[in-house]
């Protein structure tokens, strides 16, 4: 059996996804596969952080005789288990979860436990206003 490594397409029109699939050569592209032993998402925007790979599955692979697509070879020679880009993939993936930190949430418990009172003190019912006449405090309804 011809085993490969290559990627397997995900995701949507515009906006692509790749799996690291290890799969039987005789496969169609987005068939069976026998493990999945990384991703690749080119919408990433650092260069460095799109790729994600499990080295020590990939070394075995690769050292049972599984032959690499030629993409899949220079993901493997960048950020395999002996890379050239692994610390430039670590700092990009460490700016990139500072970049996904939303500003203006708290990050301590004393902060959070305040919000958590003031949500928990207000009443049912949304804006409290009526749907039927957009009053203020059911005005309408009172009577």
């Amino acid at each position: 059996m011809a085993v490969r490594i290559r990627m397997k397409q995900f995701g949507r029109r515009h906006r692509p996804f790749f799996r690291v699939c290890v799969t039987d050569a005789r496969n169609p592209r987005d068939g069976r596969v026998l493990e999945e032993v990384g991703y690749y998402d080119p919408m990433v925007p650092e260069t460095d952080a799109r790729t994600v790979l499990n080295g020590e599955r990939i070394d075995y692979w690769l050292g049972v005789g599984a032959q690499p697509s030629d993409k899949v070879a220079v993901l493997i020679k960048k950020y395999g288990s002996k890379g050239t880009h692994l610390e430039e993939q670590q700092a990009a993936v460490e700016r990139l979860a500072i970049k996904r930190r939303r500003p203006g949430v708290p990050t301590d418990l004393p902060e959070m436990e305040k919000i958590v009172r003031k949500k928990e003190g207000r009443k049912e019912g949304g804006r409290g206003r009526c749907r039927a006449c957009r009053g203020s405090r059911y005005s309408c309804c009172r009577g």
